[in-house]
C-alpha cells in the first residue's frame, strides 16, 4: 500500500510540472492575440513564420502581432517597423523569395503573392507613430 502511494505521489509531481512546462504553450495555441518583441523569445519562437524571422530589420525600433481572426479564418502575422517609411529592402527581400507584387491590393497597402495562394503579404505605411507594416495573411 505504500508503494501505491509513493507511485501515486510521483505521478501526481511528475504530471503537474509536465503541465507547469507546458502551460504557456497551450495558451499561445488557443490565444486570439499577441503582442511581442524578438526579447520574447517563447512567443517569437512560436508565432513569428520563417519570412518575418528573415525579414531585414529596417529600423532598430520594431515589433511583432499576431492575430487569429474568425469569420473566414485567418492569421495575420506582422512586422512594425517604427520610424521609417523606407520599403526598399523589404521589397527586395520579397522580391528574391519570389514573390511577385500586384496592381492591386484588397487594402489601402502593396500586395505580394508567392506560390501559395492562400498567402498574401501586404506592405502599409501608417503616418502616427511613423511606421512602415508588414504583413502576412494566411487564408485558411
Amino acid at each position: 500500500m505504500r508503494n501505491l502511494f509513493k507511485l501515486l505521489a510521483a505521478a501526481v509531481v511528475l504530471i503537474t510540472v509536465a503541465l507547469a512546462w507546458a502551460w504557456p504553450y497551450i495558451k499561445m495555441e488557443f490565444a486570439g492575440s499577441a503582442h511581442y518583441t524578438e526579447q520574447d523569445r517563447r512567443e517569437y519562437e512560436f508565432y513569428t513564420p520563417v519570412i518575418l524571422k528573415k525579414m531585414p530589420r529596417i529600423s532598430p525600433r520594431y515589433d511583432f502581432d499576431f492575430a487569429n481572426i474568425t469569420g473566414p479564418a485567418s492569421h495575420v502575422y506582422a512586422v512594425k517597423y517604427y520610424d521609417t517609411h523606407d520599403s526598399r529592402k523589404v521589397n527586395a527581400y520579397l522580391s528574391s523569395l519570389g514573390y511577385k507584387k500586384q496592381k492591386e491590393c484588397h487594402i489601402e497597402a502593396v500586395c505580394w503573392l508567392g506560390t501559395d495562394p492562400q498567402e498574401i503579404v501586404t506592405v502599409s505605411f501608417l503616418e502616427h507613430p511613423k511606421t512602415l507594416l508588414v504583413s502576412i495573411i494566411y487564408n485558411l
